[in-house]
């Protein structure tokens, strides 16, 4: 199984990211990133971790599984420290970011997806 654990809902990845998550993890199961209030202390954000953690291991019945993350950077270095403490493969996608400048000199940057890497 592939956890996707973002706000990018696989139904919105290109046809390439979504081969690519398949291959790695099988069956995509999005899972909605929390909010992380800015605010939080290190400590409500350790808490919100690992009930996510508890979450998503309780609720997935698959033994083999892949987790992607994306999102609010210190929450995502705790819920990924606290998965491979628990022998839980996390992935993030890699991009290209592709910049397209506007007559009106403004620029439109566009991402296109390039592989999953592990975290490590």
């Amino acid at each position: 199984m592939f956890i996707n654990f973002s706000n990018h809902p696989s139904d919105r990845w290109s046809a390439e990211q979504r081969d690519a998550a398949v291959e790695l993890g099988g069956n995509i199961v999005d899972v909605p990133f929390p909010n992380i209030d800015p605010a939080s202390s290190l400590d409500d954000v350790k808490r919100t971790a690992l009930a996510y953690l508890d979450k998503i291991v309780n609720d997935t019945s698959e033994e083999n599984y892949v987790i992607h993350v994306a999102g609010e950077m210190t929450f995502v270095y705790c819920f990924v420290s606290l998965c491979q403490s628990a022998g839980v493969l996390c992935v993030a996608a890699t991009t290209e970011r592709v910049v397209e400048e506007n007559p009106d000199g403004s620029k439109t940057s566009k991402f296109r997806f390039v592989k999953f890497r592990p975290y490590f």
